[in-house]
């Protein structure tokens, strides 16, 4: 069989998709991943056949940082978020029309179509025109819920997210329209979620089910199309691996501090931050750049900052992890049983945090709001004995990546032969 797997986003977003795309290949199918032009080359390296459509990840990725950064500082300055809005949303419209283009493409002769939270609209309306079976991969309750939004009565989180599909939709539906058009489809009349149910997608939630309580019986309704598989990673081994390791073992436990895609603003900045918070709790910090360039930042004898490494194999070895908030950064992190401290960048990360700390095993703040004062005692919390009791219980909950990649590639298949969940 042919299977599309469409992921846009950081390497996060796609790191999933490359996990089951690996998989359906090694039991024989024909697998084309499309995702972000700039992340083509890692698809590439990994043995995967790619192709790329919207834009590269950066330039998405700053805007939506600005508008997050200016909409939770000074929501009441209405006229710069509006106008990081209407950025965010020109690039928006941009990329729909590469996107349609390459996944039309792409999806020529295929026998499903899989596509991530981000450009679902033109996805699903692809899948519509080719008459596939479509599957959706989320990282977070993305659909209408009364579970997220907690402590909000149900009922009324509910209706937020509803309102918010509605309101999305609205603000997207000229470029649907013309789309849609293209496609001779006729005009959508409710949001893309909407449509997506109704169509009897199989809608994987690609996360522990125990993260988000009530959430289960709540979705019941909609049968075996929405099951949870949870976090799906390759645990990528790295060049630094072995020399962190080396550095780890010949003192204490470091803690651990990364932030994946979401590059800081200033590495001179944040490093201080980290080293001053550290030097008052008497810790060693274990900083890993990411995407931002630490490369004319000073290191010490306390303080290590490396490229990336194997979060499976240095998580588990640190005191505390603290990270931006990425579903699989924090799968990881609860994976690992330490505790976590996670600085929220993005929209979708104070739901992790959050998350985070309905478990015990952590605290959450923005990262925009971090000073060194509230790191340290932040870190202070986190490091009391409770927490990592906490989170060595919860890692004994967790789904083995193996085991979740697998169950998914079952899902998958069947429903690419079945057009049904199985």
């Amino acid at each position: 069989m042919k299977f599309v797997l469409a992921s846009y986003g950081t390497r996060g977003d796609i790191e999933p998709g490359i996990a089951l795309g690996r998989e359906l290949i090694r039991r024989g199918h024909d697998v084309c991943m499309a995702v972000p032009p700039d992340l083509v080359g890692f698809v590439e390296s990994v043995g995967l056949t790619a192709v790329g459509y919207g834009q590269d990840t950066h330039a998405w990725l700053d805007a939506h940082r600005n508008f997050w950064t200016a909409f939770l500082r000074s929501f009441w300055k209405i006229w710069e978020p509006i106008r990081l809005v209407r950025e965010v949303w020109e690039l928006a419209v941009e990329c729909w029309e590469t996107v349609n283009v390459t996944l039309m493409s792409a999806s020529e002769g295929a026998d499903l179509l899989l596509t991530g939270a981000g450009y679902q609209e033109p996805a699903a309306n692809v899948a519509e025109y080719r008459d596939l079976p479509m599957v959706t991969l989320h990282y977070f309750p993305a659909r209408p819920n009364g579970q997220l939004a907690r402590p909000l009565p149900a009922r009324l989180g509910r209706s937020a997210m509803a309102v918010l599909d509605w309101v999305q939709w609205r603000l997207l539906k000229r470029v649907e329209d013309a789309q849609r058009r293209e496609l001779g489809l006729t005009k959508a009349t409710s949001p893309s979620s909407r449509r997506i149910a109704q169509r009897g997608s199989l809608e994987i939630q690609a996360y522990e089910e125990f993260c988000f309580p009530g959430l289960a019986d709540e979705w019941s309704k909609w049968g075996d199309r929405r099951p949870f598989v949870g976090g799906l990673t390759m645990e990528f081994p790295t060049d630094a691996d072995d020399e962190v390791a080396s550095w780890i073992a010949a003192g204490t436990p470091p803690i651990y501090f990364g932030f994946g895609s979401m590059p800081v603003k200033s590495a001179a900045e944040t490093v201080a931050m980290i080293s001053a918070a550290c030097e008052q709790l008497g810790e060693r910090a274990l900083i890993c750049a990411g995407w931002s360039d630490f490369g004319d930042v000073a290191q010490c004898d306390t303080v290590k900052v490396v490229g990336a490494v194997n979060h499976a194999a240095i998580f588990p070895t640190c005191r505390a992890v603290v990270h931006h908030g990425g579903a699989g950064t924090t799968a990881a992190s609860l994976r690992a049983g330490v505790p976590t401290l996670v600085l929220s960048m993005l929209g979708d990360q104070p739901i992790w945090g959050a998350a985070v700390k309905r478990l015990k095993v952590g605290t959450t703040r923005r990262f925009s709001t971090t000073t060194e004062e509230s790191l340290a005692a932040d870190l202070r919390q986190i490091l009391d004995p409770e927490y990592a009791d906490r989170a060595r219980e919860i890692a004994t909950h967790m789904s083995k990546p193996a085991e979740s990649v697998s169950n998914t590639a079952d899902l998958v298949e069947g429903f690419a032969r079945s057009g049904r969940a199985v």
